[in-house]
């Protein structure tokens, strides 16, 4: 019963004969409203468990109709149409950055390094040459040599800038940009020393030429070869298949498909122009993805089988035809003091043309890889390069014979190298030998353009398109969806 106190406020008592419990909160105030928190006590909190509980229990609820298993179908093509849209152009992306780094990046770089290699094998063959024409020395030949040694250091100083502080290219670079100069200073000691009839010019020659064999050279073709596997890298990158927008294809595919079978069998409706749209856009985002993924696939391949890898081989074979020529004109400086050069001569020409008799087809040497790796419209100039070759060995071996068996030192050298350009030299047969590759460089070059240059723009298309199908299929899926819930109001 109910005991008034001082204040007026009525105070539960137990029943006579039950036993009073201490603390016990009143089970309802007056008017039946819910009991007041006791004073300097928090609310209390539903536990997070009865929230999720809660959530699942309304979204069951709301799919237990068919307007809320409407709405959640709704909801859950407008985000599998839209991040197949996304999926796809990110993946896109992807590869045309990694296409735009083989055109504009990793391509131009292997084609620099390769031709700082080029550059300074020329110089050190033509600044022989020089040497060995003494006073003769044609304005040509020194402009040449001048012209090698402005090339390599300009493409030293532009390879330096745009590679990254963390390359492997790195080291290479540092050491080519320190030693040139070094080079270069040798180079000039000898040729004045050699104007003044002084014997030590020829000393200072043949260091020059060992620090040029030994460290930039090496260091040169250090850097190609760091500079291809990172053509070979982007390349990779340009030409992976985008399986994550496929796969993500196919489940927005079965997801509509599934939609609509539903719908059929619950409405006896055959069509739904909303769904059936959304299901053409995104079948014609995979199509617009195979096809552009096949076209730059083949495009990009036929930039490396007639540009890119043609060049790597023709790119060997040059500076194979160069260290063979500077290992001829070192002998002639040396007087034939040392087999030194002569094995040199032979372990090139080796390098070259392949061991033994070999045909070019199975000849293992660059020159002939040249050949066999040559497009079409660089056949003939490489295969022009094959026959001066010939002709140049031959061309040795009579000079060669003129120095040990009839000891003509003068007359081997004349056969040899000479300022009358009209005179069939070993010099200008290899003059015409190294022509011949760099027309079929500039083409091979031109292949590579040609096929590779159209990709970035076809992959960046793609993937805008497939941006917009996605956004256009979410909102005819809406659309279809939307015209069977206004059914139910």
């Amino acid at each position: 019963m109910a005991t008034p106190v001082g204040n007026g406020t009525p105070v539960t008592t137990a029943a006579p004969g039950t036993p009073a419990v201490r603390g016990a909160a009143p089970l309802a105030t007056p008017g039946g409203a819910p009991p007041a928190p006791r004073p300097g006590g928090a609310p209390a909190k539903r536990p997070p468990k009865a929230v999720a509980t809660g959530v699942r229990a309304r979204l069951a609820q709301a799919t237990r109709t068919p307007p809320g298993r409407l709405r959640l179908a709704g909801v859950v093509l407008a985000v599998l149409t839209v991040a197949f849209g996304g999926l796809t152009a990110w993946q896109l992306e992807t590869r045309t950055q990694a296409a735009d780094r083989v055109v504009s990046y990793s391509q131009p770089l292997s084609r620099d390094a390769a031709e700082i290699h080029r550059s300074l094998a020329d110089a050190a063959t033509t600044a022989a040459s020089g040497f060995l024409l003494a006073g003769a020395e044609p304005d040509s030949v020194r402009s040449r040599y001048e012209q090698d040694i402005a090339t390599a250091a300009k493409l030293i100083a532009q390879a330096a800038a745009r590679t990254t502080a963390t390359s492997p290219a790195q080291d290479s670079l540092a050491r080519l940009n320190q030693q040139l100069p070094v080079y270069s200073g040798l180079v000039e000691t000898a040729r004045a020393d050699n104007r003044q009839g002084i014997p030590l010019g020829g000393a200072y020659l043949r260091y020059a030429s060992e620090q040029m064999q030994t460290v930039l050279l090496p260091a040169a073709a250090e850097l190609a070869a760091a500079e291809n596997r990172e053509l070979a890298d982007d390349y990779a990158a340009a030409k992976a298949v985008p399986w994550g927008a496929y796969g993500l294809a196919l489940v927005t595919l079965a997801a509509l498909v599934w939609v609509q079978l539903t719908l059929f069998r619950r409405t006896n409706r055959v069509f739904n122009i909303g769904l059936l749209g959304a299901t053409a856009a995104v079948l014609s985002g995979a199509l617009w993805l195979t096809v552009t993924g096949l076209t730059t696939s083949a495009a990009l391949k036929q930039s490396d089988r007639e540009g890119a890898t043609p060049l790597r081989a023709l790119n060997s074979a040059r500076v194979d035809v160069l260290t063979a020529r500077l290992a001829e004109n070192l002998h002639f400086v040396a007087r034939g003091s040392t087999t030194r050069y002569a094995d040199q001569w032979a372990k090139a020409t080796e390098h070259l043309a392949g061991a033994g008799n070999l045909p070019p087809e199975r000849s293992g040497g660059s020159l002939p890889e040249a050949v066999r790796l040559a497009p079409e419209a660089a056949q003939p100039d490489v295969q022009e390069a094959a026959k001066q070759f010939g002709q140049w060995r031959v061309q040795h071996d009579a000079a060669r014979d003129l120095e040990v068996a009839h000891a003509d030192y003068q007359g081997a050298l004349e056969a040899t190298v000479t300022a009358k350009g009209d005179t069939a030299t070993a010099d200008v047969i290899f003059n015409a030998t190294d022509k011949a590759l760099a027309r079929a460089a500039d083409i091979e070059q031109k292949r590579f353009t040609q096929a590779a240059e159209g990709t970035r723009g076809d992959l960046r298309t793609a993937a805008v398109a497939t941006v917009l199908l996605g956004l256009v299929a979410a909102a005819a899926a809406l659309r279809g969806l939307g015209r069977r819930l206004a059914e139910y109001r």
